[in-house]
């Protein structure tokens, strides 16, 4: 199928399915498909060896996400589209505003996909692209990931350029499957493919980084598809020498965020904000340390909550179980989990040691590949 049938077909699915699902702020009906037709020309001039995503549909997060697109289109992606984006007005991020209203969790409608790539997870949820990209601050990546049932990465601290100030946020991507994700990593990266990883892989689990709160459904549901993991040769549950107990990195990463900010139910520690914020980070990262001297992957669940419903999550942090490995720059995905008894996904979070992110795509391919991805 050449390039343009296959761009029209996803822009097609995008003005079907959208209306009700609000996943985009702008379709670039025009442009995608003369980006298409040119894709075609090179594959007929014989150059499509130099196009590895040769007419693959994609979407960007935000109306400013064509500028982080670069080596995508290089690949023959082809941008059909900006996905929304938490709008103004409330402090909370686990929610997306598209064109036509809020942008609604493919499973139920009456809850929020996560934030802040909520378009772009909604989009790769419902089948309208295979890939979509993201950006991962605090978990704006991965949440989403998890609570619409597809697979989201985020990658290792400056390992990609971002124009995050602070060096919390790094670029990401959402894919219905490992391969894709992989084929996105090869092309933002320049690396090849990664090497089958020797199986199984050896996993400290922690169902709440010695802090979080979690609640019980869905630390069972991401210990569940671990158990599976074992039972299916990928993964190999260990026990460190000590548990993972972090500190917690909220007030320190809001310090870093938003200088003097603090999460609602927490107590600024003392002294001042920015210096306890490195403490705080100091300390963790060697906890952390200690975890992968003891095994190269660290699981836990990637939210602890499930999705919520439009009018916020109340004063619960969906990403307790996610900043800390923005503080500290670690690469973490987002494999699906199952899904709960309210009907909407879950997911399991791996986390690798720094520069890893190959190694997380690679163990998300195995798991896929015997079942259970």
């Amino acid at each position: 199928m050449r390039a343009v049938d296959v761009v029209a077909a996803a822009l097609e699915r995008i003005d079907r399915a959208d209306r009700e699902l609000c996943a985009f702020v702008e379709v670039w009906h025009e442009e995608a498909l003369r980006r298409a037709a040119k894709v075609d020309a090179l594959l007929d001039a014989g150059g499509g060896g130099a196009l590895p995503l040769a007419g693959v549909p994609v979407a960007v997060k935000g109306r400013h996400g064509l500028r982080a697109a670069g080596p995508l289109l290089a690949a023959g992606a082809v941008a059909v589209g900006a996905t929304s984006v938490p709008g103004p007005g409330t402090p909370w991020r686990t929610w997306g505003l598209g064109a036509r209203g809020r942008t609604v969790n493919p499973w139920r409608p009456d809850r929020t996909p996560g934030g802040s790539s909520a378009g772009a997870a909604v989009a790769v949820a419902a089948g309208l692209v295979p890939l979509a990209t993201g950006g991962d601050g605090a978990g704006s990546v991965r949440i989403p990931a998890a609570w619409c049932g597809v697979l989201g990465l985020k990658t290792t601290n400056g390992r990609l350029p971002s124009a995050d100030r602070t060096g919390l946020a790094a670029p990401g991507v959402l894919a219905r499957s490992a391969a894709d994700a992989a084929a996105w990593w090869r092309a933002v990266s320049g690396e090849p493919a990664a090497a089958r990883p020797p199986l199984p892989v050896a996993a400290v689990w922690s169902p709440d980084l010695g802090f979080a709160g979690p609640d019980p459904e869905p630390v069972a549901l991401a210990r569940a598809t671990a158990e599976r993991l074992v039972a299916a040769g990928v993964v190999r549950l260990v026990r460190p020498r000590e548990p993972v107990r972090l500190r917690d990195p909220g007030p320190a990463w809001l310090a870093l965020r938003t200088p003097g900010a603090t999460p609602p139910g927490s107590t600024p520690e003392p002294g001042p904000g920015l210096a306890t914020a490195h403490r705080v980070r100091a300390e963790n990262d060697r906890r952390l340390a200690g975890s992968f001297a003891a095994a190269p992957l660290l699981l836990t669940p990637t939210a602890p909550t499930a999705p919520h419903g439009h009018e916020g999550p109340g004063d619960r942090y969906s990403t307790s179980l996610t900043w800390a490995f923005n503080l500290s720059g670690h690469p973490a995905l987002s494999l699906p989990a199952g899904f709960g008894r309210d009907g909407c996904p879950a997911g399991l979070q791996f986390v690798a040691p720094h520069g890893q992110d190959a190694l997380l795509l690679a163990v998300a391919r195995e798991a896929e590949a015997r079942g259970e991805g």
